[in-house]
C-alpha cells in the first residue's frame, strides 16, 4: 500500500514538474564552446525549403524565426527524457513550455493535453510559423512541437531528442491531431 502510494506520488511529481531555473540560455562556458565549434545548421537557412525563404517576411515573423533558431541551436540533440525539464533530458511538453517561456516570454501549462487548450484552433491548411502542432501517438499519448515554417516543426523526439521533423513525413502525417496558434 505505502509502496503504491509512493509510486503514485512519484509519477504525479514527475509528470507535473517544471524547471526551477530559466533554461533558455546556455551557460556561458557551453555557449562559448558551441561558438568555437559552430553548428552549420540553423532553422532559418538549411532546414527551411527554398520556397519558404522570402525577403518579404514581417518583422514579427523574422523575430519568431530568430527565437526559434536560437532555441534550436541551444537545445539541438538534448535527449528525450519523460518528465525531463533541462539539458540532461527534456520531454516534448516541457520543451514547448521552455521554448515559449524563455524565447517568447509566454507561459504554457506543463502537459500536452493542457497545452492543447491554449490559443485558438487552426485548420491544417492554415498552419504557419510559430503554431503549436499536436499529434496522437498512442491510445493515451500525445506529442507536441512548434512549426518553424509551413512544412517543418521543432520538437523533442522520443527517438532522437530535440530535432526538426517534417509534418508531411508519413508517421507525423498519420498521427496529426490539431494545431493551436498562441503567437
Amino acid at each position: 500500500m505505502i509502496r503504491n502510494l509512493f509510486i503514485l506520488i512519484s509519477l504525479i511529481i514527475l509528470l507535473s514538474s517544471c524547471g526551477m531555473v530559466k533554461r533558455g540560455t546556455i551557460p556561458w562556458e557551453e555557449r562559448k564552446e558551441r561558438e568555437d565549434n559552430p553548428t552549420p545548421v540553423s532553422i532559418s537557412t538549411a532546414t527551411v525549403p527554398s520556397t519558404s525563404i522570402t525577403t518579404n517576411l514581417s518583422k514579427s515573423e523574422k523575430e519568431i524565426i530568430s527565437s526559434l533558431d536560437l532555441a534550436y541551436k541551444d537545445w539541438k540533440g538534448v535527449p528525450y527524457v519523460l518528465g525531463g525539464t533541462g539539458y540532461n533530458g527534456v520531454d516534448c511538453s516541457s520543451f514547448m513550455q521552455i521554448v515559449f517561456a524563455d524565447y517568447f516570454e509566454m507561459e504554457l501549462p506543463r502537459n500536452t493535453r493542457e497545452q492543447m487548450k491554449e490559443g485558438k484552433s487552426v485548420r491544417k491548411n492554415r498552419i504557419k510559423l510559430g503554431d503549436m502542432i499536436f499529434f496522437k501517438t498512442g491510445r493515451d499519448s500525445y506529442h507536441v512541437g512548434v512549426m518553424i515554417n509551413n512544412e517543418q516543426f521543432l520538437h523533442a523526439s522520443t527517438s532522437s531528442g530535440v530535432m526538426i521533423s517534417g509534418i508531411q513525413e508519413r508517421y507525423w502525417a498519420d498521427a496529426y491531431l490539431t494545431t493551436r496558434r498562441i503567437l
